[in-house]
């Protein structure tokens, strides 16, 4: 059985404390009028920033012109000019800058939950195809899918705050936006606050259900040994789980990322999303179990799992290349101005983290990844996860602030709060819930072709 380190425990601890208080500071340090704002823009212009935040806040009406019919920042702009005359801009600068602990908030949450459903599909296909050289692994799968139910918990709560209007992060949500607004209310049918919770708890319980119970089968199937009655009930549902799961995993996406920019669209979002949420998850299995293997337990797992993980991270990221680069090519190709400026957008207002992002998502996973030597190599996985993790991390960045906070986005205190804030909320759960059973699945019917595993 496995124990939880107290230095482990304690330092989970710490960074939840230390991130929720960053947060809380950055929550409580937001400009609440257009005043702040205003003297905030004034103070910083007089300390030499025309070429900076100025610069940025003051192009707010070419963003708008940019993003055409697609960034919500338009709309609010709009909105705002009607409403306030020459208080549009500050109007504008004060949601913004509102936005940005809220976005921060929001990509950590989002960015976790996706490592524990990444995880949970891949369980899943392991059941479903009769895997013979994972389920030694099983164990680890299953403690990072307990994160599922805080962090489904924790989504959700940001969601309805969202999805009613309590912050400005989905523009739709806004009743007096939608109302100059022809195509959203178009979309009103769907994109609205009270469908939007009911389709949240609709996927988050089929997941959490799901889960539920192979965990429960997972533990049945370890006290009889004898049979394998509990391993088939685990290979049906995960077979059923997982129809269900790349429909709702689809229509998730749509809502709780596309919808920022409600009048962008793109067929391949799901599976972009789902890509990757799916190499996400398994690079924190492979990351996990090379911890506990450093630590003297895992002795069963060997370098060709670990091999196998590896190559899951460089086939996944390429795949994930894939449809970015179909998406991104499609678009741009065709220059409709609704769709285009979804990429003008990122490109010119944020062009570090875009591009940054597609090398440590796509390059570095190739040159690192690519020999498989290295492959079997736990310090180099491990380098290849780090970079792996935080490119996609940067990718939900670049999804969501763009749409939120525009050109008023830097990785401070906010950013940095929520991420320790969630790591460490996940390290507690995941470990700790490696403490309720052992770390083999010994009654699973492939368990010694798995630990006999040779590549």
């Amino acid at each position: 059985m496995y124990t939880l380190p107290s230095k482990l425990k304690l330092f989970s601890i710490i960074l939840v404390v230390v991130g929720a208080i960053g947060l809380g500071s950055s929550f409580l340090s937001t400009p609440s009028s257009i005043k702040e704002v205003e003297e905030m823009e004034k103070a910083h212009n007089a300390h030499g920033g025309e070429h900076g935040d100025a610069h940025a806040t003051n192009n707010h009406g070419d963003d708008a012109h940019k993003a055409g019919h697609g960034e919500e920042h338009a709309k609010v702009e709009t909105h705002g000019e009607d409403a306030h005359g020459g208080d549009a801009h500050y109007e504008h600068l004060l949601h913004q800058l509102q936005n940005k602990p809220w976005a921060a908030l929001y990509i950590a949450a989002f960015f976790f939950f996706m490592i524990s459903l990444g995880v949970l599909a891949f369980y899943a296909i392991q059941f479903a195809a009769q895997a013979g050289w994972s389920p030694v692994l099983f164990r680890v799968m299953e403690a990072i899918t307990a994160y599922l139910v805080p962090g489904g918990i924790i989504m959700l709560i940001i969601l309805a705050l969202s999805g009613f209007h309590i912050n400005h992060l989905f523009v739709w949500a806004d009743p007096e936006v939608v109302a100059g607004d022809k195509l959203l209310q178009g979309k009103a049918g769907w994109l609205n606050g009270t469908g939007f919770i009911i389709r949240a708890i609709i996927f988050l319980g089929g997941w959490m259900l799901y889960r539920h119970f192979a965990i429960k089968y997972s533990r049945k199937q370890d006290e009889d040994s004898v049979g394998n009655k509990w391993y088939k009930k685990s290979f049906k549902i995960s077979a059923a789980f997982l129809v269900f799961f790349i429909y709702t995993e689809s229509m998730m996406s749509w809502d709780w990322i596309m919808s920022f920019d409600p009048h962008w669209f793109s067929t391949l979002f799901g599976w972009y999303v789902f890509a990757g949420l799916f190499v996400c998850g398994i690079t924190t299995i492979a990351m996990i179990t090379i911890y506990l293997k450093s630590k003297g337990y895992m002795e069963f797992v060997n370098d060709s799992h670990i091999h196998d993980l590896a190559k899951f991270m460089f086939g996944i990221s390429i795949f994930w290349t894939y449809l970015w680069f179909s998406q991104f090519m499609l678009i741009w190709y065709s220059n409709i101005p609704e769709e285009v400026t979804y990429f003008i957008t990122r490109i010119e207002d944020y062009k570090l983290p875009f591009f940054g992002m597609l090398a440590m998502n796509f390059i570095f996973p190739l040159l690192l990844l690519m020999n498989s030597d290295y492959k079997r190599m736990n310090w180099f996985v491990v380098m290849a996860g780090v970079v792996i993790l935080c490119g996609h991390y940067v990718d939900v960045f670049n999804m969501v602030m763009p749409a939120t906070v525009g050109t008023s986005w830097f990785i401070g205190l906010p950013e940095i709060s929520a991420v320790l804030l969630f790591l460490g909320i996940f390290l507690f759960v995941v470990f700790n819930a490696l403490t309720k059973a052992p770390l083999l699945a010994k009654g699973n019917p492939f368990i010694e072709e798995s630990k006999h595993f040779h590549y």
